[in-house]
């Protein structure tokens, strides 16, 4: 079944990130316990809740202000700039010492989160293909499954070999190579788009 360019580039990029992440998840409590300075599971736990507190508060302000203008080029800048500030995240681990720096990573990370969702979203729903959109939604679902579970296996192995510095190296690597990825779908998009419609796009012909 084919399936258009953006649907393609974004779905990949998903992958990319998803799998950058993963691939530290599984030994991100023990990193937090033993290399963080007054580190404890009471941390991760406030870590996590961090993440989701910053970006459920600009997530909705974020939306709102990318629909105001309803074309696609404000919704790609700000995909970007949230997949930057998400590919910093495993880089500044490689620095962290103290609690406090695990507590603004996590706020950095929820705040790229916010950033980048609303327009991947918009952007995703847009260019679904007419009457595959049921199919291309759960492509996007099964592969950030199917990065996560290889990506947690394969971290938990290579931190037992090479230790968390490279770890971390490996997940920033591969969110950086994710975000760049979409950078390809700029050309694909569109600077009007009439207030509240959501167009298949047709698939491109090379």
């Amino acid at each position: 079944m084919r399936v258009n360019h953006v649907i393609k580039t974004l779905v990949l990029s998903d992958f990319f990130v998803n799998a950058g992440f993963s691939v530290f998840a599984p030994i991100f409590a023990i990193f937090v316990t033993q290399q963080i300075q007054g580190g404890s599971l009471q941390v991760v736990g406030f870590a996590a809740a961090i993440v989701q507190i910053v970006k459920v508060s600009l997530e909705l302000p974020i939306a709102k202000f990318l629909d105001k203008n309803h074309g696609e080029y404000d919704d790609f800048y700000s995909m970007i700039l949230g997949s930057v500030l998400i590919a910093m995240v495993p880089f500044m681990y490689l620095i962290a010492t103290e609690v406090n720096h695990v507590y603004f990573i996590s706020a950095l990370y929820g705040a790229g989160i916010a950033f980048t969702v609303p327009p991947w979203y918009a952007i995703f729903s847009r260019h679904t293909d007419k009457l595959k959109e049921s199919f291309e939604w759960s492509l996007d679902s099964v592969a950030i499954g199917i990065s996560g579970a290889g990506a947690a296996a394969v971290g938990g192995i290579l931190a037992q070999k090479f230790g968390f510095n490279f770890i971390f190296i490996i997940g920033g690597i591969l969110a950086i190579f994710g975000g760049l990825n979409q950078i390809k779908i700029y050309k694909d998009l569109k600077e009007k788009v009439a207030q509240g419609q959501v167009v298949p796009q047709p698939e491109k012909t090379p």
